[in-house]
């Protein structure tokens, strides 16, 4: 399963590509996501520094920080594992990022951005991300799989 052509995964990064190869090849069937149980850390260990889960909640669609990797924690200066993100970032609901948080939520819309980094990472200038749905039943989505890479 692959929603980018082989020339746009091309001219991603590649630990941005190499979570993306991944979660498409854990798919357990066509047009089935995978859930939290098929994603193995030991399969991607040269990228669990830049990865970090969301737990999604939905009436009302409420993201929870599940997991912070130690390039994050690094990054934004503060661990928040296990926080509200609309607690730690309160114009969250207003920002560009949020449009991308509800289609991955209600849609299952993967999400790979590369640009200028947000105002809550004032070390770095740039960044390349990927959010990625997971679903344990696989069809609804109850958590976000992604990484960042800082430059």
């Amino acid at each position: 399963m692959s929603l980018y052509s082989q020339s746009e995964l091309e001219s991603w990064g590649e630990k941005n590509r190499a979570l993306y190869e991944y979660w498409a090849s854990i798919h357990p069937a066509e047009n089935v996501l995978p859930g939290r149980q098929h994603v193995d850390p030991i399969d991607i260990p040269q990228l669990l520094p830049n990865i970090w889960l969301v737990d999604i909640f939905h009436n009302p669609t409420r993201f929870k920080f599940r997991l912070f990797g130690t390039a994050h924690v690094e990054a934004m200066k503060h661990d928040y594992t296990g926080r509200w993100i609309d607690e730690v970032y309160p114009d969250f609901s207003s920002s560009k990022t949020y449009s991308n948080y509800v289609d991955l939520a209600v849609k299952g819309q993967v999400s790979h951005r590369s640009g200028p980094a947000s105002f809550h990472i004032p070390d770095y200038k740039t960044i390349e991300r990927i959010m990625l749905p997971l679903a344990q039943n696989g069809k609804d989505v109850d958590m976000m799989l992604a990484l960042t890479v800082y430059l």
